[in-house]
């Protein structure tokens, strides 16, 4: 049976943002080249994550439980790569370079989080990151582009965030809906990398909860 959430249960992923009061009008040009050394550490960290996924896989097949240990790295590294994301490519939203930690760093102005689970389904684990999650991977290469027959193509995501850096260098100013937006994107597509990672039974919500805070849990009528 697929788990879904109702309309007033928080989703057990958290992705959260806080964009800087003062951005540089020009940095965002450069931060590409300056985040390289994540980039050339999260081909290593996303070997990792893969051939840990794999383990997982067979723990929770045969035991219902994901090894902590092996939840933890695994988040780590989807932080890591979230702040660098956040930092270089999506969203452009900070000036700060990230840190180079799986661990949450509470005064960076990007978070990730998942709630660990005690038991998952065995069940589920056979069809939810190929099968059930079809209808999102679909969403999410809109959002975040991907392969063509005739090359490389950009996603909403990368070009929303550069409309808004260049709004940000011609007047100072980064537009907060466009913040509010590409968080939000960038929000679904980090909970389907999480439940198709394994990592929660809960179905990701075709829902788009723009902003950089968490929406507030709602209670029913």
């Amino acid at each position: 049976m697929v788990k879904v959430t109702t309309a007033w249960s928080p989703y057990p992923v958290r992705v959260e943002a806080s964009l800087d009061p003062r951005l540089s009008r020009w940095m965002w040009l450069v931060k590409w080249l300056l985040a390289l050394p994540h980039y050339i550490l999260l081909v290593f960290l996303w070997i990792a994550f893969l051939l840990v996924s794999v383990v997982a896989f067979f723990s929770i097949l045969f035991t219902t439980r994901y090894p902590r240990g092996l939840f933890d790295f695994n988040v780590g590294v989807l932080r890591w790569s979230w702040r660098v994301n956040y930092y270089a490519r999506a969203g452009l939203g900070t000036d700060r370079y990230p840190p180079f930690t799986l661990a949450d760093v509470p005064d960076y102005p990007a978070h990730f989080e998942v709630e660990y689970p005690e038991h998952l389904s065995r069940g589920l684990v056979l069809v939810k990151w190929w099968l059930l999650a079809i209808p999102h991977y679909i969403a999410v290469g809109f959002f975040v582009g991907g392969y063509h027959w005739s090359g490389w193509y950009g996603g909403l995501i990368g070009y929303l965030s550069l409309v808004a850096v260049i709004v940000l260098a011609f007047t100072g100013r980064y537009p907060p809906s466009l913040f509010d937006l590409v968080i939000g994107l960038e929000r679904w597509v980090l909970r389907v990398s999480a439940y198709a990672s394994l990592m929660t039974d809960a179905y990701p919500p075709f829902r788009l909860d723009m902003g950089g805070l968490e929406p507030l849990p709602r209670k029913p009528f």
